[in-house]
């Protein structure tokens, strides 16, 4: 099984995948709170960032970044699983609906966003059974 633990406690694949994109998240909060020309900034090149705006993003990464790095180490907890998924799919929407209806983010900007949340959450449906989220067996009735 690919998503699963391996029996000496390792962590797997998704779980390394998740540590890594938590470390960017982490990297991104940071540049959100400190840096006014870097990372957080050029993403919103259409707007101007004010410190208000980026301390707002710093936190709702730093939030999702925790997220990471909490299923990376558990990725057996059906609602942790669940909270990292979905954290994907509304920072996605999120920055999706900032390009297209808002226009403060060039669709240039988001090719990296897309392809670390479009694999982490395809990754994460892919292995949902595997960590014990599918349905469970039913458990063999004794026939008296």
């Amino acid at each position: 099984m690919a998503g699963a633990s391996t029996k000496r406690g390792g962590v797997p694949a998704l779980g390394w995948w998740l540590i890594a994109v938590g470390a960017f998240r982490s990297a991104y909060a940071w540049s959100c709170f400190f840096g006014s020309a870097a990372m957080c900034s050029a993403t919103y090149s259409e707007i101007p960032m004010t410190g208000e705006h980026g301390r707002t993003v710093a936190v709702w990464t730093l939030l999702s970044c925790t997220l990471c790095f909490l299923c990376a180490f558990n990725l057996g907890s059906k609602p942790l699983y669940a909270a990292t998924f979905l954290s994907f799919l509304y920072a996605f929407g999120y920055l999706i609906v900032e390009c297209l209806v808002y226009h403060t983010i060039r669709a240039s900007r988001l090719s990296l966003f897309s392809f670390i949340a479009g694999t982490s959450m395809v990754w994460m449906l892919l292995q949902w059974n595997s960590n014990g989220h599918g349905p469970r067996p039913r458990e063999a009735t004794k026939q008296h």
